[in-house]
């Protein structure tokens, strides 16, 4: 006798029924980390952007001045500026002052090392 089974196609559940000590267990764990992940939104937004990420994988070569910077993005002084102080904000980066020059670092290698291992991921997917 042949047997066929149900393909489901729908993205729920069907019936409700659900491990109410898994369940329990899962939401304990998140309200640990409910003060955390709004911050965490917060680092992730601002990772969202791409002129941001250009600005932080062009610091991973090293120390560079915000001409520089805006010459290797494509965009003016004024726009790169506004971006730099949203990432040392977060202490991404780190900043120094040499007479009419301004000099910016990372100042995280979790943060570079993050961000390489995201593009690993990313371009192994998409191999």
């Amino acid at each position: 006798m042949k047997t066929t089974s149900k393909i489901i196609t729908s993205p729920m559940c069907e019936i409700t029924c659900f491990e109410q000590e898994k369940v329990a267990r899962i939401k304990a764990e998140l309200l640990k980390e409910e003060v955390l992940l709004p911050q965490l939104a917060e680092r992730y937004k601002l990772l969202g952007n791409t002129t941001r990420l250009k600005i932080l994988l062009a610091l991973a070569q090293g120390e560079l001045c915000v001409c520089d910077i805006a010459h290797v993005i494509g965009l003016t002084m004024a726009a790169i500026s506004h971006q730099l102080k949203l990432l040392r904000d977060q202490g991404w980066l780190a900043m120094r002052n040499d007479g009419k020059m301004v000099y910016y670092r990372l100042r995280s290698d979790d943060l570079l090392k993050a961000l390489k291992d995201d593009g690993r991921l990313l371009r192994e997917r998409l191999a």
